[in-house]
């Protein structure tokens, strides 16, 4: 047994200190960037990314995303005719060929792997996403490696992991994008039912430092709520960020609605959870637990709502940091420790945000 003594941050533990600076408006800031990947790949757009979950990696999210210059992850079980669909064709004015916005999500068994071939027969697939709960296992290390054999001028992301030699080691077994995160997100309960995790800013900070030694990328995968810590998550190095609560409860997301006490609400899940396993995989099996929350998100309207929010908000941060472009800001923020982020005396009685 060891323990690390060492104090590792969450985004409620630090927040970006502001410093002088010489632009004049928000508007100012560019928060498009283009990546040049480890396996010759490319991407240029906003690098926001939609979680491939019920509810927020649908076709309809993906297609006004897409048009806004976002990414999206398509969750796994969207029928195979109109994922290929979707695939082949560009429905964005910034898109610059057919599904450079978007990504097809697969796990790591040969039903996945034959599901891809599948795809890939019919349309280019120009970014996969092989996406696992537990990145750790050498199966997994395997499988990248056969994705990248069969698939080489694809962009591949792959994880979760959160530490940083496993991030350097799926890299070196062919991925160009590292997905960092375990048990922060919001419908995850992970971290309760296993006691395993990783707080997720210094996460993100320590897997950058890894990723970007090897010309590597890393995901944020997890643990967002606000605009605010979607800036932090920049700023503490992630190249994207993905979103799951934060772009639930969209018109485009779908999902059952609920009605309570007047309000319209949007039930949402996490991929673990009991209601997921339920719908997906035929029940909780005898072997496992359920390790997501099923929760009711108010209704929040058209997803361009909630992208001018969050897009909103980064763009301030910018401002505060003095980055005119958003690859400048992890260069210009410096973070400050604290032990309280905001004031909360009004919390549970807001009228508007």
């Amino acid at each position: 047994m060891r323990v690390e003594t060492e104090l590792k941050f969450d985004f409620d533990d630090v927040l970006i200190r502001p410093k002088r600076s010489t632009l004049t408006s928000r508007k100012d800031v560019d928060l498009y960037r283009t990546f040049k990947f480890r396996n010759g790949g490319s991407y240029h757009g906003i690098p926001v990314m939609a979680a491939n979950m019920d509810g927020v990696g649908t076709l309809e999210v993906g297609e006004t995303l897409e048009s806004l210059g976002l990414f999206t992850c398509y969750k796994k079980n969207i029928d195979e005719a109109d994922l290929i669909n979707a695939l082949g064709h560009c429905p964005g004015p910034r898109c610059e060929k057919p599904a450079q916005h978007a990504a097809i999500t697969i796990g790591r068994n040969e039903q996945d792997y034959d599901k891809l071939e599948r795809i890939h027969k019919k349309v280019s697939v120009a970014n996969i996403c092989i996406d696992v709960a537990n990145g750790y296992s050498q199966s997994f290390v395997d499988f990248v490696k056969r994705v990248r054999d069969t698939y080489p001028h694809s962009n591949i992301f792959a994880g979760n992991v959160v530490t940083g030699e496993m991030v350097e080691e799926l890299l070196l077994a062919g991925a160009d994008v590292i997905k960092v995160g375990i048990g922060s997100g919001s419908v995850c309960t992970t971290r309760i039912k296993t006691g395993v995790g990783y707080p997720q800013f210094s996460c993100i900070a320590e897997c950058a430092d890894a990723a970007h030694g090897l010309d590597g990328h890393i995901i944020a995968d997890g643990g967002c709520t606000t605009p605010g810590d979607v800036a932090k998550a920049f700023g503490a190095g992630a190249d994207f960020v993905m979103l799951g609560s934060m772009l639930a409860g969209s018109t485009e997301g779908g999902g059952d609605k609920i009605e309570i006490d007047g309000k319209e609400y949007v039930e949402f899940y996490g991929m673990s959870s009991k209601k997921a396993n339920e719908k997906h995989n035929g029940g909780l099996k005898g072997y496992r637990t359920s390790e997501g929350r099923r929760v009711a998100i108010p209704y929040k309207g058209s997803m361009q709502y909630i992208v001018q929010d969050i897009l909103g908000g980064v763009r301030s941060a910018c401002t505060y940091a003095g980055a005119s472009k958003l690859k400048h800001l992890s260069k210009c923020a410096t973070f400050i420790r604290c032990t309280k982020t905001h004031s909360k005396v009004y919390e549970s009685n807001t009228l508007e945000i």
